[in-house]
């Protein structure tokens, strides 16, 4: 499913973002940019032993900020590593949405045409499926509307039940903005 916003598009599918023909993927990484396990050890280990070397380097990333690393064996030249909250409450909306806010900031500041987000917060985080659809969703939506790029954003989930949620939320956000 996808939406023109723009000149951009925005798009979701069913897929694997280890393989995904992007200038960027984004890693729901942890704190300390650790291989650890999920979307995060699928990453690292697709992308190789290299990528952890780099990661080491930077020092960590705090919860709702962006660091990017080269994308070293994976398709997407670039990895941007943000750090989701681990669900508490409500109040980590603010959090959740400066993880896209700022991965796709850090995009625009080094050119990345295309990218790749995974659910972020969705998996061992424990962030609701539902409520975290609509904060990325209506996140990139609102990103897409103030700036012309990146030219593609693929919000890519890993199973049936994920992308129906993601699929049906975007819906009802497109009829609203109708």
């Amino acid at each position: 499913m996808q939406i023109k916003i723009g000149k951009a598009t925005f798009e979701i599918i069913k897929g694997d973002i280890t393989k995904q023909e992007v200038d960027a993927i984004v890693n729901a990484a942890n704190p300390r940019l650790t291989p650890g396990g999920g979307v995060s050890g699928a990453i690292h280990k697709a992308a190789g032993k290299e990528l952890w070397e780099e990661c080491k380097k930077l020092g960590g990333c705090k919860t709702g900020e962006a660091k990017i690393t080269k994308g070293y064996k994976l398709k997407a030249k670039y990895v941007i590593h943000t750090v989701g909250p681990v669900y508490k409450s409500p109040d980590d909306a603010k959090l959740l949405a400066s993880c896209y806010e700022n991965s796709l900031k850090l995009a625009l500041q080094h050119g990345i045409k295309s990218i790749a987000f995974p659910a972020i917060s969705t998996g061992i985080y424990g962030y609701p499926m539902e409520e975290a659809g609509k904060i990325a969703i209506n996140t990139i939506i609102n990103f897409l509307k103030e700036n012309e790029k990146p030219e593609l954003v693929r919000l890519v989930l890993y199973d049936d039940k994920a992308y129906e949620i993601h699929k049906r939320i975007m819906e009802e956000i497109i009829r609203e903005m109708e």
